[in-house]
């Protein structure tokens, strides 16, 4: 009996776990304690009224913003324009096609992500190779017998992952040739390589995509006609794989001469030296700076509003100017901003991830 009145009064480990933690790291100085109490205010008297506003008093469902009150959100300009930000002007009937390309994007990621999945090396294939190629087939048409659908319809959504995901797959392959192109000893390959990753670097992504809209198509034929679509992807790949060289320039002079040298001695070549032994270390180790580019390509898809194109933010901007929505601008930037947020908070904590792999090998 005494024994278990003991352990009554004996609080859980992780109680005393967290007291210490809390001890030792918030209140550990008076300055510590001082933070704390301060930001400690702050959240109490800004997380009440935004729960009140966001959820409590908040408006889910009406025809227009009449039906919303002044006290709480008017989350019902979201819920009744939620197709258009999420397939844009895709005609809605093949708006299936447009869910086959989200469940293979999402695939993908949790066949990758997630460390239970066989097959690491076959999802990798599928998601650099195959699901490019059958996603533009599926979401354009014009094969297999569907419908085609032209890139004017596209919008919300769909172009953000769109310009994304392409945008992706290839600044990163271009931007490690560019970057050993730079390395290179042969004088007319490092130059062009120099002068092509400090003129792009040089200029903004703005003037880039005008440049890809508006001059590209002087530069071909007149037979050949571009996507406007595509003009941007190209624009935006241009771009970013002047920085991405940069990036893993970087992780390439971390790598000690030693590493080249005894895949020389081994009789290794400059292209197997460098796929086998060097690259992949150098990737590893700038994986921060690869996602941090990657990132910084995901957020800058809005800026395709200036060539006529609308992505997740632009369709949300053309839906505020509906004269039966007015006031609803702070609900549509909110829902905007959370969608970027959970892209990019997902790649960051990814990289994280990978990051503490290549710490534990």
């Amino acid at each position: 009996m005494q024994k278990e009145m003991i352990e009554a009064r004996t609080p859980p480990i992780m109680t005393v776990g967290a007291l210490a933690w809390i001890k030792g790291n918030l209140f550990n100085t008076a300055t510590n304690c001082l933070v704390t109490l301060v930001i400690a205010y702050g959240l109490f008297a800004l997380i009440p009224p935004l729960i009140q506003w966001a959820f409590i008093e908040a408006v889910w469902t009406g025809e227009s913003s009449a039906d919303c009150t002044a006290d709480g959100a008017c989350w019902a300009f979201v819920n009744a324009r939620l197709d258009q930000f999420i397939y844009g002007f895709y005609p809605p009937e093949h708006t299936w096609r447009v869910d086959i390309f989200f469940v293979q994007l999402a695939v993908v990621l949790a066949w990758l992500m997630i460390p239970a999945i066989p097959g690491k090396k076959y999802g990798l294939v599928y998601g650099l190779v195959a699901m490019p190629i059958t996603s533009w087939i599926v979401l354009s048409g014009g094969m297999l017998g569907l419908t085609p659908v032209d890139t004017h319809d596209w919008g919300g959504l769909m172009v953000t992952l769109v310009l994304a995901m392409y945008g992706m797959l290839a600044s990163l392959p271009i931007g490690v040739l560019l970057a050993l192109g730079r390395r290179s000893e042969m004088p007319v390959v490092r130059t062009f390589c120099t002068v092509y990753i400090e003129l792009w670097r040089g200029v903004p992504l703005i003037t880039v995509l005008f440049m890809a809209s508006v001059m590209l198509p002087l530069f071909v034929p007149e037979e050949i006609v571009f996507d406007k679509l595509i003009r941007a992807m190209i624009g935006m790949v241009m771009f970013q794989s002047a920085y991405m060289a940069e990036v893993v320039r970087g992780g390439l002079q971390a790598i000690p001469k030693g590493q080249q040298e005894a895949c020389d001695s081994l009789g290794m070549g400059y292209w197997k030296s460098m796929l086998l032994v060097v690259l992949p270390q150098a990737v590893r180790m700038v994986i921060p700076g690869i996602v941090n580019t990657f990132i910084a390509l995901f957020k800058d898809t809005s800026l395709v509003l200036i060539i006529g194109l609308f992505d997740l933010l632009s369709i949300v901007q053309a839906g505020l100017n509906d004269p039966v929505w007015l006031g609803t601008s702070t609900e549509g930037y909110i829902f905007a901003a959370l969608v970027f947020w959970i892209f990019c908070f997902g790649m960051s904590r990814y990289s994280q991830s990978l990051e503490n792999k290549r710490q534990e090998h």
